[in-house]
């Protein structure tokens, strides 16, 4: 999730969240009505940038989920470099990418969906905020910011998690899987009909959970470190100069890195429990001939894996999910923001 995304779990409409409550902050309202056009432009420019950092770090997120869901009586994944060796060396260059194109066909919908939540939530956060005593003409703190993005972050993730769940599937597979699923759209007609309609949201649970750190998180110290370093012009910073890409790069970075790490554990538990019940599930996950293990929740998920793995299971993948997310989410932010100026996107509300 943390992901992720949020998840998230990652994606550049954390970037728009940001600019809507740098926005709110500054005026008296929260955030209101859009144009048509501006909000088209926004999820353009957040449609392009998350494609292009999700596929710029695709082959370390394919490692990541490999090695989370790997069966542990047949390990073929035994590092970064080792894993990203053995999936040149056994499935080319098309399986760096597999998935890529579903992980990236979720950008739109989980965009727009967030989109209008930040907007709704933020309202109702500091309304309610404004009725408590002293509190009227209160604006959104860090803290208010948090409580909005967790709460589209959740919202866009429930709406999109189906999604989420056949893309982790797709990635996982490979040319000895006793099925292929051959595509977003066949992969849900499969689960519908072999699994039932509760099998598109195994594993829901942790990624809620996980939101909450990831993506409250990740917004929360990207826009914080952003209004420090325009308030407290350290390291040379003019009176009027703004922040430059690098500065902004570096936020992005410092942001997800945090979100990340912190719900890493819920996430392992997601792809774990999303694997679950698949029985015509890759190789890696069934362990040739292995039996897969199955869980009945995710408190058994955690249980079992700790019983069975050691605690150090909770963070398989870290190591590629740490590579990746610095230049994942920082390319997502700073190109947000470059297709945005280009589109000219008008960020202002509207009374």
């Amino acid at each position: 999730m943390a992901s992720e995304d949020v998840v998230s779990k990652t994606s550049a409409t954390i970037a728009n969240i940001a600019e809507e409550a740098k926005i709110a902050s500054e005026g008296v309202k929260a955030p209101s009505r859009q144009t048509l056009l501006g909000i088209s432009k926004s999820l353009v420019a957040g449609g392009v940038a998350g494609g292009v950092s999700r596929t710029a770090v695709a082959p370390l997120e394919r490692l990541k989920i490999l090695l989370q869901v790997q069966n542990p009586h047949a390990i073929k994944y035994n590092g970064t470099i080792q894993g990203l060796k053995y999936i040149w060396r056994t499935e080319g260059f098309r399986g760096m990418f597999k998935g890529n194109g579903t992980n990236c066909a979720r950008i739109v919908p989980n965009s727009a969906v967030k989109f209008f939540s930040y907007e709704e939530a933020s309202k109702g956060i500091l309304w309610l905020y404004r009725q408590q005593p002293g509190n009227e003409d209160a604006e959104l703190t860090p803290l208010l910011r948090l409580g909005a993005g967790a709460c589209a972050g959740i919202i866009a993730m429930s709406a999109t998690y189906p999604m989420d769940l056949v893309r982790g599937r797709i990635t996982v597979q490979t040319d000895k899987s006793p099925s292929q699923y051959r595509g977003i759209a066949h992969a849900l007609r499969t689960v519908l009909r072999e699994e039932g309609p509760r099998a598109l949201y195994k594993g829901w649970l942790p990624s809620v959970i996980g939101v909450v750190p990831y993506v409250g998180l990740n917004f929360a110290v990207y826009e914080s470190l952003k209004d420090w370093l325009v308030k407290s012009k350290p390291f040379g910073l003019g009176e009027d100069s703004e922040l430059s890409v690098v500065t902004k790069l570096a936020c992005g970075a410092a942001a997800g890195t945090v979100g990340q790490t912190v719900a890493y554990p819920l996430d392992v538990i997601r792809r774990r429990m999303q694997m679950s019940g698949w029985k015509n599930a890759g190789s890696v996950v069934t362990g040739e001939g292995k039996s897969a293990i199955e869980y009945t929740g995710m408190v058994d998920a955690f249980r079992k894996t700790v019983r069975y793995e050691g605690v150090g299971a909770l963070y398989k993948g870290l190591v590629p999910n740490s590579v990746k997310v610095v230049p994942s989410i920082a390319i997502a932010f700073v190109a947000y923001e470059v297709v945005k100026d280009i589109l000219k996107v008008d960020m202002r509300i509207s009374d």
